[in-house]
């Protein structure tokens, strides 16, 4: 058989092929089945009230958090890193949002997804035009927000801490300024709470809305799921 210098993966019989096929199907159910406890265990994580009333800017005037709901029982929040100073957006989180698939699963699970940016808002408009994205985009400018859920660093306003390491645990290389991340919110009423938060590499998978369901309290809310008494859900076929 000739040989090529293109870096390629060995060349097999099909028996053998598929012999090292099913050992990594053991390995990739072993991954799912992982996947499924660890977001059963999410699904029972506790909550925190939100006391303080944040305003956003948006298209239609200010609003507060819960508005961001939009009548819906969770919000999902993509922190989009977006200085006051730049001109244009990140370009990793312009890639995340460009690689968001069909959401309109989640508004059928009684989740909202939005992006805030610490940009004003004529900036992110101009963005998101640029771009021709239609998901919903709120600035979080002049507010503690993205302060207080640890996107933007600064210790002259607020401790540093990202990704659940302060600055001595980053140590000797502590980050700062915009950072991103995606936030979980809860409504009862008029209270909202916070329920979850996750930082760096722990997004970038979250672009579908079965991945992103799996952050929120009620998951993706099917029969198949491990959720505590109580919780909605549906058959996962039919």
């Amino acid at each position: 058989m000739a040989t090529s210098a293109i870096p390629h993966p060995r060349i097999v019989s099909q028996d053998q092929w598929l012999g090292e096929r099913k050992n990594l199907l053991t390995h990739e159910k072993e991954l799912t089945w992982q996947r499924d406890r660890i977001n059963a265990e999410r699904r029972r994580l506790p909550m925190v009230k939100i006391e303080k009333d944040y305003v956003f800017d948006a298209p239609n005037g200010k609003q507060n958090l819960k508005s961001l709901f939009d009548g819906r029982r969770q919000l999902i929040i993509y922190h989009f890193m977006f200085d006051p100073a730049w001109d244009k957006g990140c370009t990793g989180c312009t890639s995340y949002v460009d690689a968001l698939g069909d959401l309109s699963m989640l508004r059928d699970r009684d989740a909202t997804f939005a992006l805030v940016s610490r940009a004003p808002l004529a900036k992110l408009e101009a963005y998101k035009a640029l771009k021709g994205w239609k998901v919903p985009w709120f600035s979080s400018f002049g507010s503690d927000f993205n302060y207080d859920f640890h996107v933007t660093l600064d210790e002259t306003v607020a401790p540093i801490e990202y990704n659940y390491r302060d600055k001595a645990e980053m140590e000797p290389n502590p980050v700062k300024g915009e950072e991103h991340g995606l936030s979980v919110f809860f409504r009862m009423n008029d209270d909202v709470f916070h329920t979850y938060s996750t930082y760096a590499r722990g997004t970038e998978s979250l672009t579908d809305a079965y991945t992103l369901l799996d952050t929120t309290p009620y998951g993706r809310q099917q029969d198949f799921e491990d959720s505590p008494p109580g919780w909605p859900q549906k058959p996962t076929y039919g």
